[in-house]
């Protein structure tokens, strides 16, 4: 993909994120339901739904979660501009502003508090005084408001109006899928999460750039593997998934990532797997060492917070691993409102893309291969090699002796790119002029 069609693809992206960001997601409810609807009008993925009540190994699907409005207003304000005393009573913490404004899960109420009494159900960041919080009570029944601490500390004496306009019941669990048929049975797993509201890297860059994968690949005319895509509530969902998918894809996938956290501008990062050697964990790192020449942070599997947990869990085992930008938890926005679209640009997410995108052409493009004649062949009858001697005019040719080198059958051409220090997309280029002229065949081994 070249640099004009990324950076169109990058402003298709974030006008993506701009329309999925008002949505009230989280791990149930319509506004998860309407984040699937308008990610299908990229892909078109199969949307499940599951039971409250359902058990998925040691979990069990909960109710489902919708809330409609919610405000703290001046006691004596019913909180709606079209009603009485509105004009002089507004709403001093207003769902519509945000939707971090309420807890996650928050049970209903609509009450008269004193600040005493509303203060145990407020939650604000000192420390970062503009920042409303990200915060949620899924499997605890409570409610509560979270607010910047400007808000807080401007509330005043009260009493208040509070009201949570909320329903928690039996209901379902969302989540959508899509299996892209290849050439081979082996699957390719990509798996991100469609759960949190009003938050740019750390939620909607991942089902973004998912989409626009899914929406690459299934354009693609030949694709060797079959391509697997999810989208899941964090942790529960991919709990669910797993428990209904479980050894199909334990028999079938051969890499995977979890795509979280990949549309800023300011790094790379790299989470391995549990085993930390699987070919996700190979491809991840030769495409960041190439993609990002200014290096990348790299973390361990401790390091771990999204769905990595349950593909690399013991039982469950895949080969996945997480390409990043600023990883989760390590940047000063993280889970709060300054997480916004304005740190999320077109930029980072066609970086994020592009980086992804290349780990799947390293996919496609790898195999064994192993050198037809014994010792160097003759390049220059062939044209491979240049006819005239100075400086720097064998370096090409240097590259194809140092391939054929290594091309034995006992290494696949991901490893031989990495051991002469080319990235991945040189190899496979010089290696197809090699097959061409006869002096590489493809190994019957599969790589």
């Amino acid at each position: 993909m070249d640099a004009d069609s990324l950076d169109a693809l990058g402003r298709e992206m974030h006008a993506l994120a701009a329309r999925l960001w008002p949505l009230p997601r989280s791990l149930t409810g319509d506004g998860v339901r309407r984040t699937h609807d308008l990610l299908r009008t990229w892909a078109p993925l199969v949307t499940h739904e599951v039971p409250s009540g359902t058990p998925a190994f040691d979990w069990v699907v909960p109710d489902e979660w919708n809330l409609r409005d919610a405000f703290i207003a001046a006691a004596g304000s019913s909180g709606s501009s079209g009603s009485s005393g509105a004009a002089d009573r507004p709403r001093l913490v207003d769902l519509a502003d945000s939707t971090l404004h309420v807890m996650g899960y928050s049970l209903p109420v609509d009450a008269v508090l004193t600040r005493a009494e509303l203060e145990p159900h407020l939650y604000s960041l000192p420390e970062q005084p503009d920042a409303i919080p990200y915060v949620t009570s899924y499997y605890t029944p409570r409610w509560g408001f979270c607010l910047s601490q400007r808000q807080r500390d401007a509330l005043g004496p009260g009493p208040f109006h509070v009201r949570i306009d909320s329903t928690l019941a039996p209901g379902s669990l969302t989540y959508s899928d899509l299996v892209l048929p290849g050439e081979r049975p082996d699957e390719i797993l990509f798996s991100t999460y469609t759960c949190h509201p009003a938050m740019a890297n750390n939620e909607l860059s991942g089902p973004v750039v998912t989409a626009a994968l899914a929406r690459a690949l299934a354009a693609r005319p030949r694709r060797r593997f079959t391509y697997r895509f999810v989208f899941v509530p964090e942790t529960i969902g991919a709990i669910v998934y797993l428990s209904r998918h479980l050894e199909h894809l334990r028999a079938r996938v051969r890499a995977g990532w979890v795509v979280t956290c990949v549309g800023d501008e300011r790094a790379y990062g790299y989470l391995p797997s549990r085993r930390g050697h699987t070919l996700a964990d190979r491809v991840s790192k030769h495409v960041l060492n190439h993609h990002a020449p200014g290096g990348f942070q790299t973390y361990g599997f401790l390091d771990r917070g999204s769905d990595e947990r349950q593909y690399c869990s013991p039982g469950v085992d895949l080969p996945v691993a997480a390409v990043m930008r600023s990883k989760y938890g390590t940047y000063p926005e993280y889970h709060t409102s300054l997480d916004d679209l304005s740190f999320v640009t077109p930029a980072g997410l066609a970086g994020g893309f592009e980086a992804l995108w290349r780990c799947v052409e390293v996919l496609e493009g790898n195999e064994v291969l192993r050198a037809v004649h014994p010792c160097e062949p003759q390049l220059g009858r062939r044209g491979l090699y240049p006819d005239l001697s100075r400086a720097g005019s064998a370096e090409h040719a240097r590259t194809q002796v140092d391939l054929l080198a290594y091309a034995d059958g006992g290494d696949d051409l991901l490893g031989i790119a990495d051991t002469i220090g080319v990235p991945f997309r040189r190899a496979r280029a010089i290696a197809d002029v090699l097959v061409a002229h006869g002096l590489l065949t493809a190994d019957t081994r599969p790589a």
